[in-house]
């Protein structure tokens, strides 16, 4: 029995969608705790981080690797840093919803990455499914223009970023794991989320952010989401995407702004009306559609 739930959570198309699922609580908690965006994204990979090194420790993971592949955590953790910084900075130009919009906007960067990097063969329906994602996403959250400000030029310059380099994120996670001689998996995390700390304070310091937690309840979000959301979750998504393709990748990784807005509608009474709901079902059926075509494509390649 253990072997075949050992088995089943080690696919990578279950243990991505499980870690999607883990950190689309990200927004609840982040809503929940009064603390800076800055601040919560430095709780998070801080401790995220000590989760991770605490179960690396426990299973005596090694940490002798070669120096190219120390190399690609920090880039890693670099772009992962940029990706938090952009996307806070498009969300106090913009709002919130075309933030996240133009952040996914990672699903096209991330597919072209894999074609062009790693000669990916992407399947017709992937193409089609690609943008049919990105138009339920947009339904989904949908637009307030009364959010956007006349600043508009940098949150789009921002959230652009924020897609490229969450893209170069995912692709250096997945290279990071792919390797022969590569950090066992809570290493390379844990390394990964705690250089991202690293980053995200100094930054923090520089513009004089406060690193205060006020509050009891404040701890209590941010440890849970640090442990669950940083930890856990991106430890699934981690050990999934070394065996997933690029644009699949990017396409699965839909599924955590799909589900927060889900969690808002439940939690916390956002209004919603046949467009969210037609967009959620259209990201589903557009991540369904992908799948299914890339591993038609990888049928007929074998």
């Amino acid at each position: 029995m253990l072997q075949q739930l050992k088995t089943f959570f080690s696919s990578p198309y279950i243990a991505v969608p499980i870690g999607a699922f883990i950190i689309s609580f990200s927004p609840v908690l982040v809503r929940l705790s009064s603390v800076s965006p800055d601040s919560s994204a430095f709780y998070r990979v801080f401790f995220g981080g000590i989760t991770l090194m605490i179960f690396s420790v426990i299973r005596r993971e090694r940490f002798s690797v070669p120096l190219k592949i120390w190399g690609l955590v920090i880039l890693t953790a670099l772009f992962f840093a940029i990706d938090l910084q952009c996307w806070h900075r498009a969300i106090g130009y913009v709002g919130p919803g075309l933030a996240t919009i133009l952040g996914n906007l990672q699903v096209f960067a991330t597919a072209a990455f894999g074609a062009l990097l790693f000669k990916e063969v992407i399947s017709k329906r992937l193409i089609v499914a690609l943008p049919l994602a990105v138009i339920g996403l947009f339904l989904l959250i949908g637009l307030d223009l009364n959010e956007i400000s006349s600043d508009i030029l940098w949150g789009l310059l921002f959230g652009i970023l924020t897609a490229i380099s969450y893209s170069s994120y995912i692709i250096c996670l997945r290279q990071s794991q792919s390797t022969e001689k590569k950090l066992p998996l809570f290493a390379n995390m844990g390394i990964i989320s705690l250089l991202t700390a690293l980053s995200v304070g100094i930054s923090m310091n520089v513009t004089g952010d406060s690193f205060v937690i006020p509050t009891s309840s404040d701890w209590l979000y941010l440890i849970i989401y640090g442990v669950f959301c940083q930890g856990i979750g991106w430890a699934f998504i981690s050990k999934g995407l070394p065996n997933l393709p690029a644009a699949i990748a990017g396409l699965l990784m839909l599924l955590q702004p799909a589900l927060a807005f889900v969690w808002d509608v439940v939690l916390f009474s956002r209004p919603t009306g046949a467009y969210g709901l037609f967009g959620v079902a259209l990201v589903l059926f557009a991540i369904g559609m992908g799948i299914y075509g890339q591993q038609a494509v990888a049928k007929n390649n074998e």
